[in-house]
């Protein structure tokens, strides 16, 4: 599932493609995926507009034309790809948007559970993210915590609600979870200013290799690269790693590592 690291990437693909260069043509494959526009009105707005910037908020991503902004959400299985108008489209390829200088960027996704928007306007950009909480990569310290304090639910729960931090998703939450040894199920405003202000520096610390990787890497230090193992141990202390479910997604963690605080409740 795509998460902030992906859609970073997704980014620099949108960047690296198409900033700079005039939308010839928007090519509809599937309408589908599109979201309070039709296919006419988006490609009336889009073809002969300049590619003017490339922005992400969370998940978001925003593509700017100095009038309309286009904004892609992945779901689950979403890519944004790079090509020649002459290649072939895979059949999952839903909208091709075809550049200037012979580039073509793609928006790929097998199960369509997000898509396409347009925003008219600045203010309707803001409308569509109003509710986004603040991005995870840029949020700051004090305002991390603070949004932590406010909310009761489960840690890992809190961590990938995009209403309250905007980019986490399942396999992010987990990994930063375990680096900070805190058990999932803890209650959010629960968790004492040490470990809120540890939770926020493995945040940082993770986000910036995996911002880097353009994923969430499976590297064999990393709980990631454990995860999906047959029989899965700690790569810290080598403990049998559990599964429960917290905020409807699988989760996976260390019994010994991120062992329950005296503050707190049963997991």
């Amino acid at each position: 599932m795509p998460e902030l690291p992906d859609v970073e990437g997704f980014r620099t693909v949108l960047q690296s493609c198409a900033k700079g260069r005039v939308i010839r043509r928007v090519d509809v494959r599937d309408a589908g995926v599109l979201h309070g526009v039709s296919a006419r009105r988006l490609r009336d707005a889009l073809e002969g507009r300049r590619v003017t910037g490339a922005e992400r908020h969370g998940k978001w991503l925003l593509a700017r034309t100095g009038g309309p902004t286009l904004l892609l959400h992945f779901g689950m299985t979403g890519r944004l790809l790079c090509a020649h108008p002459d290649d072939a489209p895979e059949p999952h390829d839903r909208v091709l948007f075809t550049l200037a200088r012979d580039r073509q960027l793609r928006y790929r996704d097998q199960r369509k559970l997000q898509g396409l928007w347009l925003a008219d306007d600045d203010s309707d950009v803001v409308r569509l993210l109003d509710r986004q909480g603040p991005d995870a990569l840029t949020v700051d310290r004090e305002e991390f915590e603070s949004a932590l304090a406010s909310h009761r639910g489960r840690l890992k729960a809190v961590l990938i609600d995009q209403s309250v931090l905007a980019g986490l998703g399942n396999l992010l939450a987990d990994e930063i979870l375990w680096r900070a040894r805190l058990r999932p199920g803890t209650p959010a405003n629960a968790l004492t200013r040490p470990e809120a202000h540890r939770l926020y520096t493995e945040m940082r610390r993770t986000l910036r290799p995996a911002v880097t990787a353009g994923c969430v890497p499976p590297r064999d230090s990393w709980l990631t690269g454990h995860r999906d193992a047959p029989d899965p141990h700690c790569p810290r202390c080598h403990t049998a790693l559990r599964r429960s479910r917290v905020g409807g997604r699988t989760t996976v963690w260390c019994p010994a590592c991120q062992a329950a605080p005296s503050h707190t409740g049963p997991d």
